[in-house]
């Protein structure tokens, strides 16, 4: 019977543990590339109000092309709609 460390087949804990930090390690690396982060202005940006009371921002140019429901809505409807009692 040969008591050797060279006769064991299996994994032991000492090349274990290197290739278990290895593998904890490679995820901080990044392969892809960056990619560019599109800004917008916020001059094209317009604050618009939802029925439950908070505030959205859109872009101008998709507010233009929006269909006007009603115009010129007096303050009590304003709070039917925002049900503001």
């Amino acid at each position: 019977m040969s008591n050797s460390k060279n006769d064991s087949k299996g994994i032991n804990r000492r090349g274990f543990l290197p290739l278990l930090a290895s593998g904890m390690v490679l995820p901080l690396f990044s392969f892809g590339k960056a990619k560019p982060k599109q800004t917008v202005d916020e001059s094209e940006m317009q604050v618009l109000l939802r029925p439950d009371g908070t505030t959205v921002h859109v872009k101008k140019s998709v507010v233009n092309q929006a269909e006007v429901v009603k115009k010129n809505i007096s303050n009590a409807s304003l709070k039917d709609w925002l049900k503001i009692k």
